[in-house]
């Protein structure tokens, strides 16, 4: 097997950017993307937070290409991948084994709503184009086609750690040989299933979220899309370019405790980051930051704390959590989180974890309130942990 994988681009779409510069000066400036919603047609307008994209699907079918009766999932994805491909700039891209490791979680649903809303007042009526491309898989072929990808196309849907998943999954490809080059990473777009049903589970925050704060009230969701392009050392060597790191470290661990929650006592989350720190050959002192997961419920953040103190514990690295920017993309959040870890890496920056005022009981985690510039940054660990027990860790570092 191959000794490393490389990260040769990135490319990234969310409430806080359209592409990744975007998305550096909004944390300089300390701008999340939260806002009242505007584009999802729902009747919690003016009731609860998202982190909307800032373009409407017009807008992002006249940058992409892609009919604007497309879903809004593959709209978001092609933005971003195309984004990082073009980052990479891999000469001779179509002589190389290729491949498209995606994750998602909604698929095409935000066009099956629009059926249904026809459907269930008349069943002889809705388009059914609308639900042709309604499950999870479709959203990657689409999106794959346009990049031009023909030698391996695979979807991930394992709740919030899918795009994690993908990214690791793409690196395990790679070092058996079977792929030169893969762009990971995951997309996924608000709609109204998703809206409905974590407002059901009541861990949304009618405020804007507060992750790791002892008075945190439930998360914001959020929607946009992140790759990372990761290449062989074969590939690595002929690049001109800067490569911004390699993916040191992963790991998956179910502790299998609830459907929709985390056990208490973080053994999940606790795995999956003992796990990737021991396949990268690091010990906790070596992470220079973490990224946390941080969603802002009042579960998950208890969780994931009380597995970095028992990790990490008493000398514990910067951290914060991003979401307090771009709010909780789900399937597409480890994707988005993995392209502001190897950013940390070349730029030297940790990121603030916004509002941020009180730490938990029991706990007394402090993330970084401010926006920090020229850090030493070799090794990063990005957390995404989802439903089902499902955790992931996966470690970014300097080469």
């Amino acid at each position: 097997m191959g000794s490393s994988v490389y990260v040769a681009g990135v490319g990234v779409i969310s409430a806080i950017g359209n592409n990744v510069q975007e998305h550096l000066l909004a944390f300089e400036q300390e701008d999340a993307g939260m806002s009242d919603i505007t584009i999802l047609d729902t009747i919690y307008r003016k009731k609860l937070p998202v982190a909307e994209v800032k373009l409407d699907n017009r807008q992002l079918a006249a940058i992409t290409g892609l009919p604007d009766d497309m879903s809004r999932t593959a709209l978001l994805s092609l933005a971003a991948a195309r984004e990082a491909l073009k980052d990479a700039a891999i000469p001779h891209f179509d002589t190389l084994r290729t491949g498209f490791v995606s994750a998602n979680t909604v698929g095409g649903m935000d066009r099956s709503e629009h059926f249904f809303i026809d459907f269930v007042d008349n069943n002889s009526k809705g388009k059914l184009k609308n639900v042709y491309d309604h499950e999870c898989g479709s959203m990657t072929e689409i999106v794959g086609d346009r990049l031009g990808i023909t030698d391996f196309i695979t979807t991930i849907s394992t709740a919030c750690s899918s795009s994690a998943n993908a990214i690791f999954y793409a690196a395990r490809l790679i070092k058996n040989d079977v792929l030169d080059i893969v762009i990971a990473g995951g997309t996924d777009a608000l709609t109204k299933f998703t809206l409905n049903g974590f407002n059901t589970l009541m861990i949304l925050d009618a405020s804007f979220c507060k992750p790791f704060d002892e008075h945190r009230g439930g998360l914001n969701l959020g929607e946009g899309a992140g790759y990372l392009v990761l290449v062989s050392e074969t590939v690595a060597k002929k690049l001109k370019k800067k490569l911004y790191g390699k993916l040191s470290g992963y790991n998956n661990s179910n502790d299998a405790y609830h459907q929709t929650a985390s056990s208490p006592d973080g053994t999940g989350s606790y795995l999956a980051m003992k796990g990737a720190l021991e396949k990268s050959g690091l010990k906790p002192a070596d992470i220079d930051y973490i990224n946390l997961h941080g969603t802002g419920t009042p579960n998950n953040d208890s969780a994931e704390g009380a597995a970095i103190k028992r990790l990490f514990g008493p000398d514990y690295p910067p951290m914060s959590s991003t979401k307090s920017f771009t709010g909780h993309t789900l399937g597409a959040s480890g994707g988005i989180e993995a392209v502001f870890s190897v950013l940390a890496i070349e730029h030297g920056l940790i990121y603030p974890n916004l509002r941020f005022e009180t730490p938990m009981s029991g706990l007394q985690l402090v993330p970084e309130k401010r926006f920090l510039k020229d850090q030493n940054i070799n090794h990063v660990m990005s957390n995404s942990f989802g439903f089902g027990g499902n955790c992931t860790s996966l470690i970014f570092s300097k080469i």
